[in-house]
This record gives structure tokens, sequence and C-alpha cells, in this order.
């Protein structure tokens, strides 16, 4: 007697593989949302303790709280924690070992140059020094890097700077669109010098200006007007003239520490 098929094809495992469990889509969704609550928690406590460390507030040489007692005092889990280490750890800031627990590094180990300690310096007010040590260093990188990008660039680069400079002059630096606009300009520049581990430093650079930038609002409006400096620039760039490109960012640079350092004087006596 022959059996009557149900037009379903069946589906046999080969060898030793296991059958695969899809899960439902909702309870993907729903381990989605977990991981992503996760990531903005030790993310939120890296960032706490990111503060504390650069601000001073957490010696160098300091041992943190232990794990468990860390936990309990913020009312985390152990994993979102050990995870924020694990980012401090990333990033310099902290040094951990068995059985000694972490441990504030020296400063001299942190990356000053990550995005988000240059975002938890300028949470408060910078050291003078931090901020004289920040600008020394674009003098150093940025001119060179301009003078590269006279003899390199390519017509794309000049348009990408050329729109930049619209938008900075559309928006203006104290809306973010005008902010955001002033670090393409830069990183533009960095990347038509065609060297790649100048290019390797826009995302700090980048960071760097912003910061700054909004270190010099946090009380008052710019009180000059940075569109020319940057025009002088883009001009010696484009004109394929490496001597102007080199001294036209060396002053551009000149010019943003004045302002920030007047901006910084500013704010003290009003305190």
């Amino acid at each position: 007697m022959k059996r009557k098929k149900s037009g379903k094809k069946m589906v046999r495992p080969t060898g030793s593989q296991p059958a695969v469990t899809r899960l439902p889509a909702a309870s993907t969704k729903s381990n989605a949302r977990v991981r992503r609550r996760s990531l903005r928690l030790h993310g939120s406590i890296a960032r706490d303790l990111g503060v504390l460390i650069v601000s001073g507030r957490y010696k160098p040489g300091e041992l943190l709280n232990g794990e468990i007692a860390a936990s309990d005092r913020l009312q985390v889990s152990r994993g979102a924690y050990r995870e924020a280490v694990r980012i401090l750890a990333a990033k310099g800031l902290v040094e951990s070992r068995p059985k000694v627990g972490t441990r504030v590094s020296q400063p001299g180990r942190w990356h000053l140059l990550d995005p988000d300690v240059l975002s938890w310096i300028f949470e408060f007010e910078p050291d003078e020094k931090v901020l004289k040590d920040l600008f020394e260093l674009r003098k150093i990188v940025e001119p060179e890097a301009a003078a590269l990008a006279a003899l390199r660039r390519t017509e794309e680069d000049v348009d990408a700077m050329a729109r930049a400079l619209d938008a900075m002059a559309t928006h203006t630096l104290a809306t973010e669109a005008g902010r955001l606009a002033d670090q393409e300009f830069h990183s533009a520049l960095l990347r038509a010098s065609d060297n790649a581990f100048i290019v390797s430093l826009t995302s700090g650079v980048a960071a760097a200006i912003s910061w700054t930038t909004l270190f010099k609002q946090r009380d008052n409006p710019l009180l000059r007007d940075p569109m020319p400096d940057h025009k002088s620039v883009y001009d010696a760039v484009k004109s394929a003239d490496p001597e102007a490109a080199h001294a036209a960012m060396a002053n551009l640079v000149d010019l943003a520490f004045l302002d920030t350092t007047n901006s910084r004087r500013i704010r003290k006596k009003g305190t």
C-alpha cells in the first residue's frame, strides 16, 4: 500500500549538525532591547567614573571599589560594572589586576585624544595646561597636514572642504550643525594630506575642535568670527600653495587658542 504524500518536504539533518531553533520575532526584539539597555548602562557608568578620574576626584594609583562593593553602591549588576571598567581600561584610565583590583592609571597612560576621554575632560573646567598641550598638538599636526594637503589634495577633497565652509557660514558655530561642519572641514583637510598616520588622528582632532568650540561658548557667544581664518586655509590648499597653507593653518590654531584662553579668563573673572 502506497503512502499518500503530504505535500510537505521533510528536512533531515546531515551529519552531526544540530537543529537550529528560531526564536520568535517578539523574543528577538526583547533581547535586543535588553542588550541596548545594558550598553547604555555600562556606558553611563564608564562616563561617570571617567569624569571622576580625569577631574582628579580619583587620584592616579588609587584603588577603585571592588566589583561587588561598587555594583552594590551603584545599584547595578556586577556584569555592567565589569563592562564599564573594561571600557575605562581600553582608554588607558585604569588597570585591573587579579588579586590586586582596579587601580587608576598614571595620566601618561590615558588616551587623551579618545573622543570620550576628551568629552569627560571638558565636562568641567579643564586644567590650563591641558588646554595649552591640546593646542600645541594641533599646532604641530594641522599646519603640516595643511601643507601636505596643498600638494596632494584631489578635487573631491577641495569640494568637501568647500561644502563644510558653506555649512559653517550658513549655520554658524553657535549651532550643532555649524560645529559639525567645522569638524568636517578639519577632517577633510587631514584626509587630503594623504598620510595614513595623520588621517588616523582625525577623530581625536575633530573631538578636540568640537569640545574647545563648545567650551569657548559655554557662557558667552564667540567674540570673533573664525570664518576668515578657515577661508584662508581653504584658498591656500585649493591654490596648491603649501607655504601659504601652513601659515594660514598655524594662524588659525593660534587665534583659536587665544579665543579659548580669553573665554576662560572672562569666565573666571565672573565667578
